[in-house]
C-alpha cells in the first residue's frame, strides 16, 4: 500500500511514521508513506497557500490551486483508490472503515488548516471525508496519522501476530475482553482462574462473555447497531 499525505506542515508527521509498527511496515516494503509539502506547489513567490475567504468572515482558507497541482501530479504517476480529506464534518472513523481502506492499494490524504480548504477541492477531487471525532484540531496532520496507523496495522504481514488485529476492540462490533500477563498473582490481585486453566474452549467462551458484558456496560450503542 502507498499513502500520499499532502500537508502544509510536513514536519508534524516526521515522528509518527518513524517508529514502531509504522516504521517496520515501511522497512518490510509492505507500506510506503510519502509526505508532500503543499508549499512546493504554490505558484507565487511567497509560497503562500491560503487567502481571505470570499464574502468576508474570519480566518483564512486554503487555496484550490496548490492542492490541485499536487493531486494531479500524483495522479499522473499512479491511480488512486481514494482521495481522503480529514475534516470534522466527515463520517466518523470506525473499525469498519479501517478494514475497508486496508484492502486498497493507493490512497491520498489531504490535511486542512486555518478555516478549511476551498470547497472546489472537495467537490471535484475528494472521494471520502473522514472525521476522528466531534471536535476541532489545529490541522489535519494528527487525524491523518491516526488514520494511517489504524489502517496499516491491518495489512497482512505488518503485525508479528496477525491474529492480534482480528481480536481488537470493535472487530465484530464488540469491545475487547480484559487481558492479563505474568505474574499470575501480584499484591493479592489474581488473574482469573479460567485463563490459567488451559481449557481453550472455556477460555474463548469466557472472553466472548466478557466482551459482551463490557460492550453492554460501556458502549451499548454498538449492540443496538
Amino acid at each position: 500500500m502507498r499513502i500520499d499525505i499532502i500537508t502544509v506542515l510536513p514536519q508534524l508527521l516526521d515522528s509518527p511514521f518513524a517508529h514502531s509498527i509504522l516504521k517496520r511496515a515501511q522497512s518490510k516494503g509492505i507500506a510506503e508513506i510519502v509526505v508532500h509539502n503543499l508549499r512546493d506547489y504554490s505558484t507565487n513567490k511567497h509560497q503562500s497557500v491560503d487567502d481571505y475567504p470570499y464574502g468576508g468572515g474570519s480566518g483564512m482558507v486554503m487555496m484550490v490551486e496548490p492542492f490541485v497541482l499536487c493531486i494531479e501530479k500524483l495522479q499522473s504517476d499512479r491511480e488512486y483508490d481514494e482521495i481522503i480529506f480529514m475534516t470534522p464534518d466527515g463520517e466518523v472513523l470506525n473499525q469498519g472503515i479501517c478494514n475497508q481502506l486496508s484492502t486498497q492499494k493507493n490512497l491520498i490524504i489531504l490535511c486542512g488548516h486555518y478555516k478549511g480548504i476551498d470547497n472546489r477541492i472537495r467537490e471535484h477531487f475528494v472521494t471520502r471525508e473522514i472525521s476522528i471525532g466531534d471536535y476541532v484540531l489545529s490541522g489535519g496532520e494528527l487525524p491523518a496519522a491516526i488514520l494511517v496507523d489504524a489502517v496499516i496495522r491491518l495489512i497482512p504481514g505488518v503485525l508479528s501476530d496477525e491474529t492480534s488485529a482480528l481480536s481488537d476492540s470493535f472487530q465484530g462490533d464488540l469491545l475487547d475482553a480484559p487481558v492479563y500477563t505474568r505474574p499470575a498473582e501480584f499484591r493479592g490481585w489474581k488473574v482469573p482462574d479460567i485463563l490459567t486453566s488451559g481449557n481453550t474452549p472455556a477460555i474463548e467462551k469466557w472472553r466472548y462473555e466478557q466482551s459482551l458484558e463490557r460492550t453492554r456496560a460501556r458502549r451499548p450503542d454498538l449492540l443496538d447497531e
